[in-house]
């Protein structure tokens, strides 16, 4: 960790532990959208008396000063992802992966959300990816006789 890194933690008013400071470092940079489980199992060899609330409560407070965004798009839990700025994401159905998609998509608002305040959206494909396509053997119900995947765009306001 950089210390400007360290000097923006400080700002902030986060308590700047070694536990901590492991779960921001194994979060920088991580394009895998890891749960709290994850990076606890990932984590708790080399911090055996760090507890699963510590990672969790770090996420949360994390979240909060706005250092990574929570995803609510696996039904099963709650994923962290350390890029804020607008991206979307592709979810394989088969291997349960999160890509992020880095393309701009023009977006209406529908009239009947004209007097609330959308702060975020984000777009999100579902489908099948090419590790997992290949090891299809049968007809998939989300492929085309081509191979291209149906999918809808369903904005997602947190």
């Amino acid at each position: 960790m950089q210390n400007n890194d360290l000097s923006l933690l400080k700002e902030l008013g986060l308590k700047l532990t070694p536990q901590r400071l492991a779960i921001i470092e194994y979060l920088k940079g991580n394009k895998n959208h890891p749960s709290a489980e994850e990076i606890y199992n990932a984590l708790k060899g080399r911090f055996p008396s760090m507890s699963f609330a510590t990672v969790y409560n770090t996420l949360e407070v994390l979240v909060e000063k706005g250092l990574i965004k929570e995803l609510n798009i696996d039904s099963s839990k709650k994923r962290f992802d350390p890029f804020t700025h607008p991206h979307h994401h592709f979810i394989c159905k088969a291997c349960g992966k999160i890509v992020d998609v880095e393309a701009p998509f023009e977006i209406f608002i529908p009239e009947f959300l004209r007097d609330f305040q959308v702060e975020d959206f984000q777009v999100v494909f579902t489908g099948v990816c090419p590790e997992c396509k290949k090891r299809i053997t049968h007809k998939s119900p989300f492929l085309t006789e081509r191979g291209s995947l149906f999918f809808s765009l369903y904005p997602v306001i947190n």
